[in-house]
């Protein structure tokens, strides 16, 4: 079978979350054809809870996708205490988390789904449950045994693709060293390339103001990036860099460059979430299977009310679907 008729994943996230309610909204939408093509990871009774809530007219079957007009296709993680209060820190929500990915990595690398969506998850509760990682990169490099991995941030308008991500600025700094950033620009070359871009324009954005002014607000930019940079080039790859991080967003979103190479966290999630927060989509690069996910929490303080909105998940269904149609090399 190929990637593009494989099913497509998605794991129900912390179930005192969001995620589940989102998921229902988002399947409530699509056609039989379409939802067919998806199969969940996650607890039935969560589920049906989140349905209901939203209103949504779904049933729920523990098996494989591919059958139209019956009930979702779910593949079932039982934890004990299903379903757990909303809103609410618990370490039986970290542990489904942390279930429904394991079993969903494990599918996607047995070939039987062509990638993964996954919901939110709370680090903290997943940290309670006693799964110490930082989040889904994490724990998705070191279930695929990937040596690194990368966090890709799409939109229409604008991507980022980060150095680093969940670790202190102090931290982060110290990773912004050459051959990480140089690995971070091919990393990004290599996903628009499989999107169909023939030459990607990459902008790698500098660390320091003003990309540290020749020396006088620090070094990194001409000792450790600008390297990088240089190294990529010469491998034909169409970057440019180190450009201020004042400047280079302007830039991108005006059309100069498909995708920004940002040295930390909140240099590229600041702005990815102030020009597109309700369609950005998290992607995983470097793995060896595909992973997309939301660009949000569990929002502990909206999950129950029905209120979430799910044009997030849409998204990140529909770039899955594209990945899924767009062989690896």
């Amino acid at each position: 079978m190929s990637g593009a008729k494989l099913p497509v994943a998605v794991t129900c996230g912390d179930p005192a979350g969001i995620g589940p309610e989102v998921i229902c909204k988002a399947l409530a939408d699509m056609t039989p054809q379409v939802r067919a093509s998806i199969l969940l990871v996650g607890s039935i009774p969560v589920l049906e809870r989140a349905a209901k809530l939203v209103g949504a007219p779904l049933a729920f079957r523990d098996g494989a996708a591919g059958a139209t007009g019956e009930a979702v296709a779910v593949r079932h993680v039982e934890v004990a205490g299903m379903p757990i209060a909303f809103g609410r820190l618990d370490p039986r929500g970290g542990e489904l988390a942390y279930r429904c990915i394991v079993e969903a990595v494990g599918l996607a690398s047995g070939g039987v789904v062509g990638g993964i969506v996954t919901a939110p998850i709370n680090k903290e509760a997943l940290n309670a449950a006693g799964h110490h990682f930082d989040g889904h990169t994490g724990l998705l490099a070191h279930l695929t045994g990937a040596k690194a991995s990368f966090m890709l941030l799409a939109s229409e308008r604008l991507a980022a693709i980060h150095v680093s991500t969940h670790v202190s600025l102090l931290d982060a700094i110290a990773r912004a060293a050459t051959p990480r950033v140089l690995a971070t620009i091919r990393a990004g070359h290599a996903h628009y390339r499989r999107l169909g871009y023939a030459a990607p324009r990459i902008a790698v954005a500098g660390l320091n103001p003003h990309c540290g002014e020749h020396g006088l607000f620090g070094r990194e930019d001409v000792e450790a990036i600008a390297p990088a940079v240089q190294a990529a080039r010469a491998e034909g790859i169409a970057v440019e860099g180190p450009i201020p991080a004042d400047t280079v967003f302007y830039r991108a979103h005006a059309g100069e460059f498909d995708l920004v190479v940002v040295q930390y966290h909140d240099q590229g999630h600041i702005p990815m979430k102030l020009v597109a927060f309700d369609t950005t989509v998290n992607v995983s690069l470097g793995l060896p299977i595909d992973r997309t996910s939301v660009d949000h929490g569990t929002a502990f303080d909206l999950a129950g009310t029905g209120r979430a909105d799910h044009v997030n998940m849409h998204a990140a269904l529909a770039y899955a679907r594209r990945l899924a149609a767009a062989p690896r090399a």
